[in-house]
């Protein structure tokens, strides 16, 4: 899965959760989202904004839901994490055992765990308490998103269930 598919199953109130909190804690990756959603309309950024919350939303949803929109579609999912759900990522990154700069890889690359150890990782980190379901979940399909996770096994564990 690509960051593009994440937001095409976005429910809408997942999505005016994310940007409303993205425009308070990364204002510049929201405000690449909201330039991109304006030029996917032809339209000027301005008119976005006029839009009320849930409508904006998922205007942009729409428009980082499309292929061409992957790149900007896997920096919101990042940031959202990063800026917003730090706790949680960084949970989700000791349970895998990847080495991490408070929830930053060190690695450009890293690999995959072996299959036991990311299934315990998977099942522990959806029982847990950090954070919103919700959240929890978009997490793991965000981070599978990433370019540079190629690890199938957590492809096929998040599908499978």
């Amino acid at each position: 899965m690509r960051a593009y598919q994440v937001f095409s199953q976005l429910l809408p109130e997942d999505s005016e959760r994310i940007f409303t909190e993205l425009s308070k804690v990364a204002p510049a990756t929201y405000s690449q989202a909201i330039a991109l959603a304006s030029a996917a309309m032809n339209a000027r950024p301005g008119f976005v904004m006029r839009q009320k919350p849930a409508a904006r939303a998922e205007t942009v949803r729409r428009v980082l839901s499309r292929v061409k929109s992957n790149e900007v579609a896997e920096e919101v999912l990042a940031s959202y994490f990063i800026e917003s759900r730090r706790e949680i990522l960084i949970a989700w990154l000791d349970l895998v055992g990847l080495e991490h700069e408070d929830g930053i890889l060190i690695s450009d690359n890293p690999e995959q765990p072996e299959a036991q150890q990311l299934d315990t990782a998977v099942t522990t980190f959806r029982r847990s308490n950090k954070g919103l379901a919700q959240d929890r979940e978009l997490l793991l399909f965000a981070f599978a998103a990433q370019t540079v996770i190629d690890w199938p096994l957590l492809e096929g564990l998040l599908h499978s269930s």
